[in-house]
C-alpha cells in the first residue's frame, strides 16, 4: 500500500503570487496567522506547516493565486532519470483512486526541454503506481481554465536541470472569489485589489472611496477586510480531494472563520458614471455578503463625496487608455480625478494603479511607487501618496 499523509504531517506549502506584490503577500499571510518562519522568493511565499494550515490559507489569503505542496525535488538530466525519480514521487498523498491528473510543466535552462515529453513521462510514471488514475500526457497552459475542473492539478517546474513535483491545493485560482459574476469593462482582479488596499495601508475603519468603481471590486475586498471575512471562506478547494483531508477539519476551519466575522465601522462606498457598472457592482456586493456595507450611487466623476469632516482613503484604478484613441480623453479623466481630490479630499491618502508617469502627473498629486506588476498583461505601478491640503 501506498503511504499517504496523516493530517498531522508536515507539509512543505508555496503560495504563488503575481510578480512584484511578494512583500504585500508576506504581511498578508503573517495578518492571517500563518507560520513566523516564512520565507519570500521563486515568485511568492513558503512555509512549512500542516494540513490545517493549509486549508486556513487557502480560504484567507487575499493576494496569493495559488498554493501548492511540493511532493518532490531531484535532478534530472535524462528520461530516464525523471522517470526513475518520478516513480518514487508520494502520488498517493495527493491522488485518490479514480482521480483524473493533470501536469503543468515548464522547463528553462535545463537539458530537459520539451514540456509535452515530460508530462507524458510524469503521466506514465503516476499510472504505473496508482492503476485506474487517469493522467493526461501533455502539459497544460497556464491560461487553461481551472473552473469546474475536478482534476488534480500537478505542477512540474524543471529549472538548470533541478526538477520539482508540486501538487495543487486551491483548484480554481484564488482571486476566483465566486461573487464577481457580473463585471464591467476591464474587470481588475480581486488578488490585485486586495493588494492595492495593502498598499494604500488603509486602516479598515476610516472611510475608502473609490470614485472610478466599475464592478465594485476595490469596495468589495475593502468590506471583506474591514469586517474580518476571509475571502475564500465559501469556496471548495481541490484539497478536499485528497485521501485522508478529514472533512471534519475542513467544516472546523471554516466554522471559526465564520466565527471571527465582524461589522466595522467606517464609510464604504464608490461611483461610477455607468449604471450598468454600478448594477454589477450591486450584484458583486450582494453575492460577497457585503451588500449593506457598500454605498454604490451613478455618479459621474465631478460629482464624487467624500463623507465626513476627517480624512480618509482613495483606492481606484482609473481606465489606462490601452486602445488607439483613447489617450487624450484618458488623460483629460486623470486630470479632472486629480482636480476633484484636490478640492473636495485634501488631506486624504491615496492609491492608484498607474501604467503611466505622464498620467500621474495629470494628477498633480505628489506620489511614490510601491511596487511595480502587471494588470491584465499591461506593466502597471502601485502608486500612493496624500492629497495637498
Amino acid at each position: 500500500m501506498p503511504a499517504t499523509t496523516a493530517p498531522t504531517a508536515l507539509l512543505e506549502c508555496f503560495a504563488a503570487v503575481a510578480p512584484g506584490l511578494e512583500a504585500l503577500a508576506l504581511a498578508d499571510a503573517r495578518a492571517v496567522g500563518l507560520p513566523a518562519q516564512l520565507a519570500v522568493g521563486g515568485g511568492g511565499i513558503s512555509w512549512t506547516g500542516d494540513l490545517r494550515l493549509l486549508i486556513l490559507a487557502n480560504a484567507t489569503l487575499r493576494i496569493a493565486s495559488r498554493v501548492v505542496v511540493r511532493l518532490a525535488a531531484f535532478e534530472a538530466r535524462s528520461f530516464a532519470e525523471l522517470e526513475r525519480h518520478a516513480r518514487r514521487v508520494p502520488w498517493a498523498r495527493v491522488v485518490g483512486a479514480n482521480a483524473r491528473v493533470r501536469f503543468r510543466v515548464t522547463c528553462k535552462k535545463s537539458k530537459l526541454y520539451h514540456s509535452d515529453a515530460v508530462a507524458q513521462r510524469m503521466a506514465d510514471a503516476l499510472v504505473r503506481a496508482l492503476p485506474g488514475v487517469r493522467a493526461e500526457g501533455s502539459s497544460v497552459g497556464e491560461d487553461e481554465p481551472d473552473d469546474g475542473d475536478d482534476a488534480q492539478l500537478v505542477v512540474v517546474r524543471l529549472l538548470r536541470d533541478h526538477c520539482t513535483v508540486s501538487a495543487d491545493s486551491s483548484g480554481a485560482l484564488l482571486h476566483r472569489r465566486g461573487y464577481r459574476q457580473a463585471t464591467a469593462k476591464a474587470p481588475l482582479r480581486e488578488t490585485l485589489a486586495a493588494a492595492l488596499l495593502a498598499a494604500s495601508e488603509w486602516d479598515g475603519r476610516s472611510p475608502l472611496v473609490d470614485p472610478l468603481c466599475g464592478s465594485g471590486t476595490i469596495l468589495i475586498e475593502g468590506a471583506l477586510i474591514a469586517d474580518r471575512i476571509a475571502p475564500n471562506q465559501s469556496r471548495r478547494f481541490a484539497m478536499e480531494r485528497w485521501p485522508n483531508v478529514p472533512s471534519s477539519m475542513l467544516d472546523e476551519v471554516r466554522s471559526k472563520l465564520v466565527g471571527e466575522k465582524l461589522r466595522a465601522s467606517g464609510h464604504i462606498g464608490g461611483s461610477d458614471r455607468d449604471a450598468g457598472a454600478i448594477a454589477s457592482a450591486l450584484a458583486n456586493a450582494e453575492r460577497a455578503g457585503v451588500a449593506d456595507r457598500v454605498e454604490l450611487v451613478v455618479q459621474a466623476l465631478s460629482a464624487a463625496a467624500f463623507p465626513g469632516s476627517t480624512t480618509g482613503w482613495v483606492v481606484t484604478n482609473p481606465p489606462y487608455g490601452v486602445r488607439v484613441g483613447d489617450a487624450h480623453g484618458v488623460r483629460d479623466l486623470w486630470a479632472q480625478l486629480g482636480h476633484v481630490l484636490r478640492a473636495r479630499a485634501p488631506g486624504w491618502r491615496l492609491a492608484i494603479l498607474s501604467p503611466d508617469v505622464a498620467l500621474e502627473r495629470e494628477l498633480r498629486i505628489p506620489l511614490q511607487c510601491v511596487t511595480r506588476t502587471t494588470n491584465g498583461g499591461i506593466p502597471i505601478r502601485i502608486m500612493t501618496g496624500e492629497v495637498p491640503r
